[in-house]
């Protein structure tokens, strides 16, 4: 019967793999039986690297866990424990896993942020509240979506331990900013870590760990930063005179397993280390704790003095860093850091029944196309609208704030968002993101809860021409009806023999359709239609059907990320006709992985707003975006017309409140309909929205563009 409830619970984890993918074993489960038996008896040894001593606890729950695993297995999987860099130093081990040479590791966060910059997130400086916040952070959907991006490096990630938060040592203490001007820091090779000192006027050293203590008895460094344990366990403290116990920042450790080798092993005992490791997690940052008073007792007999940071001394650390956060946003990932504000703000700022703040739901892709850059970029520009309306006073005297959430480019998790949305009484309107498919299918729900729901980029017609006589959706962006007529009226000037390519979606196969009109209508009916799936890679079929029908040019309709594949693969082709794209390939990082194969093709793209660079509105937008996201003045601001939509969208959300001199939403969504004149960053709006047109942009200004050598936006000559 025991035997029997194993294979239960072994095909109820194989279930949820194969519906979720990597992301299984993040959930929880029954023990496995004691009834475990490998077939033909067979023995598995694991090696398990880290880098901390042998009497650290660090290594006393990695010599726990290979414990528990033995006893779970009865005496089959075998997991040998090699501390203090045995095998390698950190970033030795990390490649030595990756290559499934090594099975096990125990990483500092900061280490792996090399091959693994989101990583970096525990290491955000002044950030965490408190070590609760920190493990529910990395414990809740924060940490599984971190832990879920070592698959692309080739490690699985199941948890993290720690190494205690850490604290500033010194030959003076630190307990101002100011404290910190000229001296020289010992860091980890992390680049929040060296900007969190750069802010500081401190200048950041990479040392390698084992050679702190003597850079600092050589006086090489000033100082350094590390938990206690660190401290003590490598005499830092007998050659600095001065600790302060800061809390500034956590040491965490990512515990992962080699995917090459978790591959290959049986899933029985796959569903063993999980469990384990997992099980493992509350001991190990317990018996850290347990050990901090005692190593502080060893600091202060050492006779060196120890200072607490007061609340002021503290939030003035704070107030210097905490743009780090905000920079970082791209490089962690939008859709962490978003989790990771909405769980901070549900704890520690006003209740939605609190009434004391109004919110804007931001609902979009914050991590998939593109690694949700453009999701990114409409959250910087709300972000920099709410700044000017609250330090205006917000919104009727109450302040605006934004809460993001992630859909990933599906439709059920964009209406669990409004869900979430609509139950909260502070959410006052919706901004929505990119993909019309998604939005499409959020229509019913939008009007349902008579919430306004405002678009800065989804183009389909039928988002604002939906059927609802009194609509709840407005948008700031092209309506592709005017768009295709463009497309057709440029494409069959120019081309004799074209193919239309779309994605397989509601917006891909309205576009193919609309095009082919309009085309047919001008006299030139397209040769070849072709529909791509999402994410399809071999592009050997399409390209054959093009070619034989010796098309001049291909008219593409698809996302950034399937447009930079369609790229890749034209380019491997000996001549390619002209492209004609849609602008959805501008968003993400579409220029960023395929702009060096652009100068061998013609590829042109649709734009709108040839004059907006012009606009010192706008310009005065993208100044503020570099000094509050502390960009280099020749540092390209990715998707800024992004930034600018989303911009104008909240001023008029705003504007809209002021009129209606209320928070209702069917209050602010009448007075969306009659807004006066309002100047932009991306034009000068007369009236954005009527009663029967809630498209704030029309035909107007638009053009074909290329990419320049550097990168830049130019219009296409001819």
């Amino acid at each position: 019967m025991r035997k029997s409830y194993f294979f239960v619970i072994v095909l109820v984890a194989l279930t949820i793999f194969a519906g979720y993918g990597k992301q299984w074993f993040f959930l929880d489960s029954d023990p496995v039986s004691s009834e475990f038996q490998l077939d033909n008896q067979q023995k598995i040894t694991l090696r398990f690297g880290h880098n901390t001593p042998e009497d650290s606890a660090l290594h006393q729950a990695a010599l726990r866990f290979a414990a528990i695993v033995q006893e779970k297995t009865n005496n089959q999987v075998q997991v040998d424990v090699f501390p203090s860099q045995i095998l390698g130093n950190d970033h030795k081990m990390v490649e030595m896993a990756r290559e499934g040479k090594l099975d096990i590791l125990l990483t500092p966060t900061a280490k792996m942020s090399v091959p693994l910059p989101a990583m970096q997130y525990a290491d955000l400086p002044f950030f965490f509240p408190s070590r609760e916040d920190t493990y529910a952070l990395l414990d809740g959907e924060p940490g599984r979506l971190l832990l879920d991006k070592l698959d692309k490096i080739d490690l699985v990630g199941v948890t993290f331990w720690e190494n205690g938060f850490k604290h500033f040592t010194g030959n003076t203490p630190f307990l101002e900013p100011s404290d910190f001007a000229g001296k020289k820091i010992r860091v980890m090779k992390s680049d929040i870590i060296m900007d969190q000192f750069r802010s500081l006027e401190a200048e950041p050293v990479p040392i390698d760990f084992h050679a702190t203590r003597q850079a600092l008895l050589d006086k090489a460094v000033d100082g350094q930063e590390n938990p206690l344990v660190a401290i003590v366990s490598m005499g830092f403290h007998e050659v600095q005179s001065d600790f302060v116990l800061s809390e500034h920042a956590y040491l965490g450790y990512v515990f992962s397993i080699s995917k090459k080798v978790f591959n290959q092993l049986p899933q029985d005992v796959q569903i063993v280390l999980i469990e384990t490791a997992k099980e493992v997690t509350p001991w190990e940052r317990e018996e850290t704790q347990r050990r901090e008073q005692g190593l502080l007792a060893k600091i202060r007999e050492a006779g060196v003095r120890i200072h607490t940071l007061t609340a002021d001394q503290r939030q003035a650390f704070v107030d210097k860093v905490s743009w780090i956060a905000k920079a970082a946003e791209g490089v962690i990932g939008v859709d962490i850091m978003s989790k990771t504000d909405e769980y901070l703000q549900d704890k520690y700022g006003p209740t939605p029944e609190s009434k004391q703040q109004v919110v804007i739901g931001l609902n979009a892709d914050l991590s998939m196309d593109g690694k949700g850059l453009v999701g990114l970029a409409f959250k910087r520009g709300i972000e920099l609208a709410l700044d000017e309306i609250n330090s205006q006073g917000g919104a009727l005297g109450k302040p605006m704030k934004l809460i993001a959430r992630d859909h990933r480019i599906t439709s059920s998790m964009g209406i669990n968002n409004l869900q979430y949305f609509s139950a909260r009484e502070d959410v006052l309107a919706v901004i929505g993101g990119k993909q019309s498919a998604v939005i499409v299918e959020e229509l019913p729900y939008i009007q349902e809860s008579k919430m306004p729901y405002l678009i800065p980029w989804a183009t389909l017609p039928e988002l604002t021409e939906n059927g609802y006589q009194d609509s709840y959706v407005f948008r700031l962006s092209v309506n592709d009806r005017y768009v295709s007529p463009f497309f057709a009226k440029y494409v069959t000037k120019r081309f004799k023999q074209t193919a239309i390519i779309v994605e397989n979606t509601v917006w891909g196969r309205s576009n193919l359709e609309s095009i082919a009109k309009h085309m047919t209508d001008n006299g030139v009916a397209p040769e070849v239609l072709i529909t791509l799936n999402r994410g399809q890679k071999d592009l050997t079929r399409e390209f054959n059907q093009v070619l034989e029908a010796k098309c001049d040019s291909i008219m593409l309709v698809v996302d950034s990320n399937d447009g930079a594949n369609f790229i890749e693969r034209l380019a491997q082709l000996d001549s390619s006709p002209v492209v004609i794209s849609h602008w959805g390939v501008m968003g993400g990082n579409f220029y960023e992985k395929v702009g060096h194969l652009l100068p061998n093709l013609d590829f042109r793209f649709f734009q709108t707003d040839l004059a907006i660079t012009k606009r010192s509105r706008f310009n005065d937008l993208m100044a503020r975006y570099r000094q509050s996201y502390h960009l280099e003045k020749d540092e390209t601001i990715l998707s800024s017309i992004a930034v600018a939509r989303a911009y104008d969208l909240t001023h008029l959300i705003a504007l809209a409140v002021e009129q209606a001199g209320s928070y209702d939403r069917s209050a602010v969504k009448h007075a969306l309909e009659n807004l006066p004149a309002y100047e932009g960053a991306l034009k000068n709006y007369s009236k954005p929205f009527s009663k029967g047109n809630h498209d704030a942009l029309k035909d107007e200004g638009f053009f074909m563009a290329r990419f320049n050598h550097t990168g830049t936006i130019v219009p296409v000559s001819k």
